[in-house]
C-alpha cells in the first residue's frame, strides 16, 4: 500500500487523535486570542493550507461573524512594506511549519504586538518558534508527498476553534462525533474507487462547489494536479456562470461537490449548465436528485451539519486522486517535480 492511501486511511483516528488532545487547550487558548482589540483575522498559509483558509473565511465568517482575510506573503519578504496589523489576530496555517514566507507573516504580526497561532503538525518548527500560541494537529508523521490527514486534521482545528470562540455545546458535540463519520467514508469511497476508471484518459476537468466546500474544490483540484498531472481546475459555482463555463469541454469531468444545506439548490443549478455543455459529471453528496443527476455519484455516508461537511466531502476527492494517478501509471508517492517542505520567500 502507497504512503498516500495509508495515511488517508489514518484520517479517523489523526482527528479523533487531534480532539482528544486538543479540546481542553483550544479552551483556553480562545481567552488569550479572543481579545476586545481583535476585530479580523489574518491567516498565512500556501497550497493544501491555503485550502484550510479557505474553509475558515466561510466557517468563522457564518458562525462566528469573524472577517477572515488572506495574507500576501510577497510584501513582508520579496517587498519589504508589510501593512499595519492593527485589529488582527495573525494565523499561520503549514503542516510542517517551514516555509519562511508564512513564517515571516508571523514574525512581523507578532513585533507589532498582534496576537499569533501556530496551526501545524511539528510544534517544534520555525513557525511554532514565531508563533505567541501553538496549535499542534497531531497527525503523526506524514511521509506522503500529498498532505491527506494534516489537511483534514487542520480543518478539525479551524472547527473546533469556531465551536470554542462561541462557546457552543451544541457544535462541539457535532464536531466530537466526526471522527466516526470519517472512518465511515474512507471506506465507502475506498470501495467506489473503481468507479473513476472511466476517466483515467481525461485531458483535464473541474471541481465546482460554494460556501463551506468552496475549500474541497480546491483541496481536490490540487490533489488530482499533484498525484496525476491531470490539469483540474476548481471554481466557485456562482463564478462558474460568469465566464468559466465557456472553457469547459464537451466529455471532460466536473466533479460538483454538493452535500446538503445552503448551498445544493445552486450546485443543482450548476449540474443542468454542465450537461448543456456536455460535461461528465461526477457528484459528491448525500442528496438523491444530485446523485441521479450525475454520471458518476460518490456518496456521502450520511447529511451532516453543513459546517462540518468539508471534513467527508474531501475524501472521494482523496481517492479519485489517487485512483487516477495510480491508473495513469504515476507515483503516488513521490509526484514529479514536487516535494515534502516548499521553502518558498
Amino acid at each position: 500500500m502507497s504512503w498516500v492511501e495509508q495515511e488517508l486511511r489514518e484520517q479517523p483516528e489523526a482527528a479523533a487523535r487531534f480532539l482528544e488532545a486538543e479540546r481542553g487547550n483550544v479552551a483556553a487558548l480562545v481567552e488569550h486570542l479572543a481579545r476586545d482589540d481583535v476585530t479580523y483575522l489574518l491567516i498565512a498559509s500556501r497550497g493544501s493550507s491555503g485550502n484550510v483558509a479557505r474553509y475558515a473565511q466561510y466557517v468563522l465568517g457564518a458562525l462566528n461573524r469573524l472577517p477572515v482575510a488572506f495574507s500576501t506573503p510577497s510584501l513582508y519578504t520579496l517587498y519589504g512594506t508589510p501593512p499595519r496589523l492593527d485589529g488582527a489576530l495573525a494565523i499561520g496555517i503549514s503542516q510542517s511549519g517551514a516555509s519562511p514566507d508564512v513564517v515571516a507573516v508571523l514574525a512581523e504580526a507578532r513585533r507589532q504586538g498582534r496576537p499569533t497561532l501556530a496551526i501545524t503538525n511539528n510544534p517544534g518548527s520555525s513557525l511554532a518558534r514565531a508563533s505567541e500560541w501553538v496549535l499542534p494537529l497531531h497527525a503523526g508523521e506524514e511521509r506522503a508527498v500529498a498532505a491527506t490527514k494534516t489537511y483534514l486534521t487542520s480543518l478539525a482545528a479551524i472547527a473546533l476553534l469556531s465551536a470554542m470562540l462561541e462557546p457552543s455545546d451544541h457544535r462541539l458535540s457535532e464536531l466530537l462525533e466526526a471522527p466516526d463519520w470519517i472512518a465511515a467514508q474512507v471506506d465507502r469511497s475506498l470501495a467506489d474507487a473503481e468507479e473513476l476508471d472511466r476517466y483515467s484518459g481525461a485531458d483535464g476537468g473541474s471541481v465546482i462547489a460554494r460556501g463551506v466546500n468552496l475549500g474541497t474544490a480546491f483541496e481536490i483540484a490540487l490533489k488530482i494536479r499533484e498525484l496525476s498531472g491531470m490539469p483540474f481546475e476548481p471554481f466557485s459555482s456562482a463564478d462558474l456562470l460568469h465566464g468559466p463555463i465557456a472553457a469547459l469541454a464537451p466529455g471532460r469531468p466536473a466533479i460538483v461537490v454538493g452535500p446538503s444545506g445552503l448551498t445544493l439548490d445552486s450546485l443543482r443549478e450548476s449540474v443542468v449548465k454542465l450537461r448543456e455543455r456536455g460535461a461528465r459529471v461526477i457528484a459528491i453528496g448525500d442528496d438523491e436528485a444530485l446523485l441521479a443527476g450525475a454520471d458518476t455519484p460518490l456518496p456521502l455516508v450520511r447529511e451532516v451539519p453543513e459546517w462540518l461537511s468539508p471534513l467527508l466531502t474531501v475524501i472521494p476527492g482523496q481517492v479519485a486522486a489517487v485512483r487516477l494517478a495510480t491508473l495513469r501509471g504515476g507515483d503516488v508517492d513521490r509526484p514529479a517535480g514536487l516535494t515534502k517542505v516548499t521553502l518558498t520567500r
